[in-house]
């Protein structure tokens, strides 16, 4: 697994405010969409493109554009729905599917209850977007279920991560020959008794939207 950490001050001064307490959920929102953009310009690097000519207004150019089948952007609900928009801005053609995890509290286990993703991905590079990887269950899972669908490439995108989640997804999915990739603003010092990350930021999905339940 190839993990990185983007290490931009523009990204750390925003996951400052995100991080303090008294952000509303109107300018976390913001601030999401925000750090997505930024996140999404290194996640894309290895986006697949194919040659194509242009005619400018003084002659023909060799360009680039995204290759078929377009990438698909997969948003873990609910909270990785404050990321989908940043996500959309610089993949503007991709597809959209959604899967709905959610983490029980008492075995920290993650378990599908919704999925809107095309039964066939052979041959797609998915970009997933969940604002934190904390225990890892959620996105092992999610990686499972894009690879047993044909997905071939898979790069996760979250604001925040915490070594155990990242060691744990690393465990989960070393079974799996695909590309993958992980990119996060920052990694984080640790998971307390209750599997939450330190510093952290709090639950995201409760911070975007407001809602007292809990993802994973």
């Amino acid at each position: 697994m190839r993990v990185i950490v983007a290490d931009h001050p523009l990204i750390s001064h925003k996951l400052t405010t995100l991080r303090d307490k008294r952000t509303d959920s109107p300018t976390f929102r913001r601030l999401v969409d925000e750090l997505v953009t930024l996140l999404a310009y290194e996640a894309t690097r290895d986006v697949r493109v194919e040659e194509v000519d242009v005619e400018t207004p003084v002659t023909t150019a060799r360009g680039i554009k995204l290759a078929t089948p377009r990438p698909l952007l997969v948003p873990i609900l609910r909270a990785g729905l404050g990321m989908l928009d940043g996500m959309m801005r610089l993949l503007p053609t991709a597809e959209v599917g959604f899967l709905g995890l959610v983490r029980n509290e008492e075995t920290l286990e993650a378990t599908t209850y919704a999925n809107r993703l095309p039964d066939d991905l052979s041959g797609r590079q998915v970009y997933v977007v969940d604002p934190m990887l904390a225990t890892g269950g959620t996105l092992a899972a999610t990686i499972d279920y894009l690879v047993e669908r044909g997905a071939d490439d898979i790069t996760a995108v979250v604001l925040i991560a915490a070594p155990e989640g990242l060691a744990k997804l690393e465990e989960l999915t070393s079974h799996i020959e695909v590309p993958i990739t992980l990119v996060t603003g920052a990694m984080d010092e640790k998971l307390n008794e209750n599997g939450y990350i330190v510093p952290g930021l709090g639950d995201a999905g409760d911070r975007l939207y407001g809602i007292a339940t809990h993802d994973a």
